[in-house]
This record gives structure tokens, sequence and C-alpha cells, in this order.
């Protein structure tokens, strides 16, 4: 199994509009990393192209996510938090017992949002219910991808 540390980075950053202006706005991101200080690193060399000027990471929190669906559809340009509860039965009480879990999932729209994760889970064993689902401010996730050095 995969296990990643996600970290939801902030970025206050300059941005070209349409009238050839920059403007400061701030922009939610998800980085895999090991710590803090790797999150903030990877993530300033993630979005510094996109950046026209100033660039400041303004915050930074580790967040949990137990899984992460994409969709590489050209219109999927969204994040969604579900919050996904795992049905158990307790060996002991004999009654069912719910595990939450937050997946995060992309979409075009909140439907696809939940068709998304459906899909995702199909082939998962256990019994589950969705208790929430919500569209994040997150713009992009950039994955851990080991570098090979160069010789």
């Amino acid at each position: 199994m995969e296990i990643n540390s996600w970290f939801e980075c902030k970025v206050k950053m300059d941005v070209m509009k349409d009238d050839g202006m920059t403007k400061p706005e701030t922009f939610t991101y998800l980085v895999d990393a090991l710590n803090f200080t790797e999150a903030e690193s990877r993530i300033i060399e993630e979005v510094s192209p996109y950046s026209h000027g100033a660039l400041e990471v303004t915050n930074i929190k580790k967040v949990k996510f137990a899984e992460i669906f994409t969709d590489e559809s050209d219109v999927a340009d969204k994040w969604y938090k579900v919050r996904c509860l795992f049905i158990t039965l307790d060996e002991k009480t004999q009654t069912e017992k719910e595990i939450a879990n937050n997946m995060l999932v992309q979409a075009a729209t909140f439907h696809d949002a939940v068709q998304n994760f459906d899909n995702g889970m199909k082939g998962s064993l256990m019994d589950y219910r969705i208790a929430s689902v919500q569209e994040t401010k997150i713009m992009d996730v950039y994955r851990y991808v080991a570098r090979t050095k160069e010789a």
C-alpha cells in the first residue's frame, strides 16, 4: 500500500490577467512530501513557472487523505473531499461500526465526483457509505516523483 504524507500549501503569487496587468492571488495546492520543509520547497518548484513576479508560501498544513482518485478528462478541473464511512462488524459486540476516512476526488461536477468515487471504490471488499461531498479550493495535486540523477 502506498503511504503518502499530504500537505496543503497556500501560495500567494503574481498572476497575469487578461488585460496584461499582474495581480497577486492566493491558490491552494496539495503536495506529497516528507515534512513541512520539503513541502515548501516542492511547491515553490512546481508553481514558480506560473508566477509573474512575487511568490510566497503563506501557509502549510498537514492533511490526511486515505486515497486520491484522479480523472484524466480535460473538464475535471475541481477537487472534492469525500468523507467515506467504512462499515465493519465488531466481532465482540456483533454491532456495526463505522470508520471515517477522507478521500480526494478529481471531477468536473459534484455528480461526477460521486460517480468517480464509486468507480474508484469498485472491487473494494468493505461496505461503505458517503457521509459528505464538498468542493475544495485545491487547484492541483503534486504527487512525489522520484528523480534520477544524471551522470
